[in-house]
């Protein structure tokens, strides 16, 4: 059995340089300015032969109201209640402080199994540190550096008991299941290997501006609030991703930070965060572009939509807010004609109202998400596109350059996801962009392909010639052999 580790401790003590050098991966943000990670993180770790689940705390913050830094130490407590170990780190050279002993009394009281470690513990100048660090009561404190690597031997040491525990504890309540499958089962699931499973789920980026509603979205499909929210604009800062069962659709669905205009990100820490959002958009097979109702479709909003687009993914736009617009028809009418204007390509993509704070609307955004999931796997046969070539090519020929006309020869589909396609042309060179969007809007309408990206290739006939220039070549030879021989 796998078991979950949570690492805690005052900002700016290593939480997050561990987390990273766990799970072999630097997906955690790590900065020097304290509160980089505001939201629980979690990640498959490995260390020696164990494998198990790590997460990543915002640090622990003596604030209990309702200020960001008091949600913040909320989230952390609720790490804490739902994992099996706490690892609490503390900074070996500044030594303990009073917040460190206030977090070593609630861990005492809250925790399973607390080991402590004391943090950047390298050379002598930690000494002190690690020796203060038995007055918190938690037993010997593990030398770490995180981010040299040292001191994770004992680390496994002590987390190997601990492991064999919780192997135990599973093995006394699992109960026993029949999994064998029958034939027909076994070649339904063969059958059905693209679609999403609980191993493989559907991968669904949410992107959008500051303040649109991302984490409240995802909060309201978890059931929980697994994701700090408030009023305040840029909260988010790491691309979170968490797995949900979201109405019988496995997804895994990322949680990014708002993306503002390039020139107003100054902050070093807020670039680090848009480039982790960037990331997921490309892992993504899914993107939904969140807007705010009461200010859509503004410029950054349809940068955010062609990034998605041009990175090949299936988009679905949902314009959130929508319990506090009064007038619902005029609004969607105006935002439709907008959609369509300003983003032609993304024609015919599904655009959902939804209230992320109530609810309503989540049930059209999930059947928009598994439709756009559905084209963005369209597979057409070669013989329906070739018949379907043929009747596009006799209602509106290729152009003719220079005189010499275009002739389409063939075509197939090369690629899904998104839907790619060739097609065998002379002068593939000359073929005018306008006719290449003839085509691909054609493809929308006759295969039922509406908003998914569409990729069309042009190429030429065949390889090169290899007898071209023989003649002259075989001549030249003889010229020369004739004139050497005299």
């Amino acid at each position: 059995m796998s078991f979950t580790l949570a690492i805690v401790g005052r900002p700016n003590v290593g939480k997050s340089t561990l987390f990273n050098r766990l799970v072999g991966k630097r997906l955690a943000l790590v900065d020097d300015q304290p509160g980089v990670t505001r939201d629980l993180r979690e990640g498959a770790a490995r260390l020696g032969d164990l494998r198990f689940t790590v997460i990543d705390t915002a640090g622990l913050e003596d604030a209990t109201d309702d200020s960001l830094q008091g949600r913040m130490r909320r989230l952390t407590e609720r790490a804490v209640d739902m994992a099996d170990v706490c690892l609490f780190m503390i900074d070996a050279r500044t030594g303990i402080t009073p917040t460190d002993q206030i977090f070593a009394e609630i861990l005492r009281k809250r925790a399973k199994h607390v080991i402590l470690a004391a943090n950047k513990a390298e050379g002598r100048a930690a000494d002190a540190g690690v020796i203060e660090a038995y007055s918190l009561g938690l037993g010997e404190p593990l030398r770490l550096s995180a981010e040299h690597g040292e001191g994770l031997g004992d680390l496994l040491a002590e987390l190997m008991p601990l492991a064999a525990e919780f192997e135990e504890q599973a093995e006394e309540t699992a109960p026993e299941t029949d999994v064998t499958l029958s034939e027909e089962e076994a070649d339904e699931g063969i059958a059905d290997l693209r679609w999403p499973t609980p191993e493989k789920p559907m991968q669904i980026a949410v992107v959008g501006r500051p303040n649109a509603g991302k984490s409240t979205l995802i909060n309201k499909l978890l059931g929980e609030d697994r994701l700090l929210t408030g009023p305040e604009a840029g909260i988010t800062r790491d691309a979170i991703s968490l797995q949900v069962d979201w109405d019988g659709l496995p997804v895994r669905i990322w949680d990014t930070a708002g993306m503002r205009k390039k020139a107003r990100v100054q902050d070093k820490v807020e670039k680090l965060s848009v480039a982790d959002g960037l990331r997921a958009v490309k892992f993504a097979e899914v993107v939904i572009v969140l807007l705010d109702a009461a200010i859509p479709f503004e410029q950054q909003d349809l940068r955010i939509a062609d990034l998605a687009e041009r990175e090949g993914r299936a988009v679905v736009v949902a314009v959130n807010k929508w319990d506090v617009e009064d007038e619902k028809q005029q609004k969607l009418r105006e935002l439709k004609e907008a959609f369509a204007r300003l983003l032609p390509q993304l024609r015919g993509a599904p655009l959902v109202t939804v209230s992320a704070k109530t609810g309503r609307g989540l049930d059209r955004l999930r059947e928009a998400v598994e439709r756009a999931y559905t084209i963005w796997n369209t597979r057409v046969p070669t013989a329906q596109l070739n018949r379907w070539l043929t009747g596009m090519v006799e209602a509106h020929p290729p152009p003719a350059p220079q005189g010499r006309r275009i002739k389409l020869r063939y075509m197939t589909q090369a690629k899904t996801r998104p839907p790619g396609f060739v097609v065998m042309c002379s002068h593939p060179d000359r073929m005018p962009d306008s006719y290449t969007r003839y085509l691909v809007n054609g493809l929308r309408e006759a295969f039922d392909m509406p908003g998914t990206p569409i990729r069309l290739y042009m190429r030429g006939q065949g390889e090169r010639n290899p007898y071209k220039g023989r003649r002259e070549k075989n001549a030249g030879a003889l010229k020369k052999h004739l004139k050497k021989k005299g």
